[in-house]
């Protein structure tokens, strides 16, 4: 086995330790300080150095007989080498930040609603997850950010990792039941009074005070399956240089808005206002231009049907063009890119069926029901004299 340095407190960032087992770019330590992937969080990396070469080590995963792996970049040292393990302190700082602001985080909605219960984490990009069950509301989120914005800020809460007996687990107040057996990592943020403001069983790596995880912010939920609701939140600098980053951004729209900062909610809202006013307005012009355009085309008459032959530049208005059939005629409907569709003011002619024969003739796809029918043609050029041969070809009775 390799023991594990990473679960001391503070565990160290550089080791030495003896390599026990090599195989292809990856070698295993008597002992490690890397914290292996896990729990939802990343492996460490960093590099190893030896009497005659070092390599990076580019992630750390666990192996059978509690070996943890150290997978290489090039060729490692082999089976009895010395080697001095150096933590890249930078990622392993991301990774604890990450994992404190997620115990924290979870317990902040477990105060809110006991309903709230983790189900499944995951630390592994700076945007990580908490899947909960409960199905939480946008005002539970608030309550859950404010509850843990006002604790951080106010109460010093400092990380303390007992091994406890799991038949002790019932002496803490645990967050939720403890997945493994024998002796039981804690890891638990108190204050100074020795109070826990959350209790997990935890094997990974968090920052010494909760304080150094903020600040912790939700980004957005989502639904997912089995009724579970996906919490995306950042954490400590991450989160800092997110928060950052949203604000000049804010900035910049207010300028290009003339108006400030804090405003901008109330601007956003008038313009989508007017956005949406000035879409209903050109839906119902261009309903009205369709309408004209259907009105001021020629007629002519084709076995006794008044046909009327409307050539759209706009494609978009072909649906509106339908939708005003004189009583008793034809309409039929092309646009440049091959869109068509007959509109029929008569019982004796139906839309569809005439729609499909010229689409037989002309190639392509279609259908529709007898007063209104739209399809694509592959010969636009041919198609107003198709539908004139059909028409002249057809029978009527009596």
């Amino acid at each position: 086995m390799t023991r594990a340095l990473y679960r001391d407190h503070p565990g160290p960032l550089t080791f030495t330790a003896t390599v026990t087992a090599v195989r292809e770019e990856a070698v295993a330590l008597d002992a490690t300080a890397f914290y292996p992937e896990g729990g939802g969080q990343n492996g460490d990396g960093g590099v190893l150095r030896w009497d005659g070469g070092e390599a990076r080590v580019r992630d750390t995963r666990k192996g059978e007989g509690g070996r943890v792996w150290h997978e290489l970049e090039g060729p490692g040292p082999e089976v009895g080498a010395v080697i001095t393990g150096e933590v890249d302190a930078a990622r392993r700082w991301r990774n604890s930040q990450r994992h404190g602001g997620e115990h924290l985080l979870a317990q902040a909605f477990h105060r809110v609603n006991p309903a709230f219960r983790v189900a499944a984490v995951s630390m592994r990009n700076p945007e990580s997850t908490l899947d909960l069950e409960g199905d939480p509301t946008e005002a539970d989120v608030r309550a859950a950010e404010s509850l843990l914005r006002e604790t951080l800020g106010r109460v010093p809460l400092t990380l303390d990792t007992p091994t406890v007996p799991d038949t002790e687990l019932h002496r803490y107040p645990l967050r939720r039941e403890a997945k493994v057996s024998g002796n039981v990592r804690l890891v638990i943020f108190r204050d100074e009074s020795g109070v826990p403001f959350d209790v997990s069983a935890c094997g990974g790596t968090h920052v010494p005070q909760a304080a150094m995880a903020a600040p912790v912010v939700v980004l957005r939920t989502e639904r997912i399956r089995g009724g579970l609701t996906r919490v995306f939140f950042m954490a400590g600098e991450e989160a800092t240089e997110y928060l950052s980053g949203v604000h000049v951004q804010a900035r910049t729209l207010a300028r290009g808005f003339s108006a400030p900062v804090e405003t901008l909610p109330e601007r956003v809202a008038a313009l989508t206002a007017e956005r949406d006013a000035a879409r209903t307005e050109a839906v119902a012009l261009r309903q009205r231009l369709a309408h004209l355009l259907v009105r001021q085309a020629p007629t002519r008459v084709v076995s006794g049907v008044t046909l009327r032959e409307v050539m759209l530049e706009d494609a978009t208005l072909l649906p509106s063009a339908l939708t005003d059939v004189p009583p008793g005629e034809v309409v039929v409907v092309l646009s440049s890119d091959g869109r068509c569709g007959i509109g029929s003011g008569r019982e004796d002619v139906n839309a569809g069926s005439l729609l499909g024969q010229a689409l037989k003739v002309t190639g392509g796809r279609g259908g529709g029901r007898p007063t209104l029918a739209q399809g694509t043609t592959a010969r636009p050029e041919a198609f107003f004299e198709a539908v004139r041969r059909i028409l002249s070809e057809r029978r009527t009775d009596g």
